[in-house]
């Protein structure tokens, strides 16, 4: 397992104890924390471990590399670590938390249906009001625009990863030069997963929610810089994401006001008002009913449902400023910038 941390000293200790207690075979277990030049406790926090368990390695990522993205150049170096005969690599985030059978069950889940690369989308927690607010109405956005059975089907170029959790063969991973090959990806786990599939390997993203669980973004500074950095990739460019960010406010805005602009005219005596407030209400019904569900279903409180206009308002700014800040050639992520 290969663990990029950037300054993840409020993470790392948490994730290494649940890997620690991975029930995977302790022979073929082995943990490469990549410290990438933190700035805070990632590295001791990372060699305190080692020092009570042989499964973790910890190794220090070189300085950054012209060309080179932080996170794969830190994957990278995590796989020169590996150990030769390893058949799998896997890379996951400091902020994901594992339970015990996780990795065994990966690792068998992949040899069964022949995959090359499995990726698990985990559960997420959902602390602070701004991760309640804007992150389910993301969860929402991607549903509604991926079709995943026909974008993961094996005859068609598309996919889609989380890279928080992505297992990956070895000799897939070679064979397209691994992240050397996206070593100026912002979103490498989708660029990795792209090349594997373009060499003819099985990626599939799966449901992860009963293994691991992982927590982004703190607040609302962390959120920001997370979300402007790839929203623009993950719409589908920036002509998509303005697109995108304007239709939704739009149609969350329209959910609410128009059945009570109908509801007036209806007031007023305006019969034809009165027929189409039905089917409105009908629909704004709908609406809360689907983004309370979501609420419940993250295990955040219900009436952030009701709040899903000023999340997708928000929402659509934050896909503004992605698009800003690409348009204006630099990235800003983890106190270092990118072209």
């Amino acid at each position: 397992m290969i663990i990029p941390a950037r300054n993840e000293a409020c993470n790392l200790a948490a994730c290494l104890r649940a890997l620690v207690a991975q029930n995977y075979p302790r022979h073929r277990l082995t943990v490469v924390v990549v410290d990438d030049n933190s700035l805070d406790e990632t590295l001791a926090i990372a060699t305190s471990f080692a020092a009570r368990s042989p499964l973790i390695r910890p190794v220090s990522n070189p300085p950054l590399r012209n060309g080179w993205v932080g996170k794969p150049q830190a994957c990278w170096t995590g796989v020169q670590f590996a150990p030769a005969d390893a058949e799998w690599l896997c890379f996951i985030d400091a902020d994901v938390r594992a339970e015990p059978s996780l990795l065994t069950r990966a690792v068998r889940n992949a040899e069964d249906q022949g995959l090359d690369l499995l990726s698990l989308a985990p559960r997420q927690e959902l602390v602070s009001f701004p991760e309640r607010l804007l992150i389910p109405c993301g969860f929402y956005l991607l549903a509604f625009s991926q079709d995943l059975a026909s974008l993961q089907g094996p005859g068609t170029p598309g996919v889609t990863v989380s890279g928080q959790f992505m297992l990956v063969r070895k000799s897939a991973y070679a064979a397209v030069n691994g992240h050397a090959a996206v070593r100026d990806a912002i979103c490498e786990d989708t660029a990795l997963a792209h090349l594997i599939k373009q060499g003819g390997g099985r990626v599939l993203l799966a449901d992860g929610r009963t293994a691991l669980t992982a927590r982004m973004y703190r607040g609302w500074a962390d959120l920001w810089s997370g979300l402007s950095k790839n929203l623009v990739e993950m719409l589908g460019g920036s002509t998509a994401a303005v697109i995108t960010a304007g239709a939704v406010v739009l149609a969350s805005l329209t959910s609410v006001l128009l059945p009570v602009l109908l509801a007036a005219r209806c007031a007023d005596g305006i019969t034809s008002s009165c027929l189409a407030a039905v089917p409105a209400a009908a629909g704004t019904a709908a609406l809360v009913g689907l983004h309370v569900a979501g609420a419940v279903y993250l295990r955040i409180p219900f009436w952030y449902g009701l709040l899903f206009p000023l999340g997708y308002s928000i929402g659509a700014w934050l896909a503004i400023e992605s698009v800003r800040r690409h348009r204006r050639g630099r990235i800003v992520w983890k106190g270092r910038t990118y072209p």
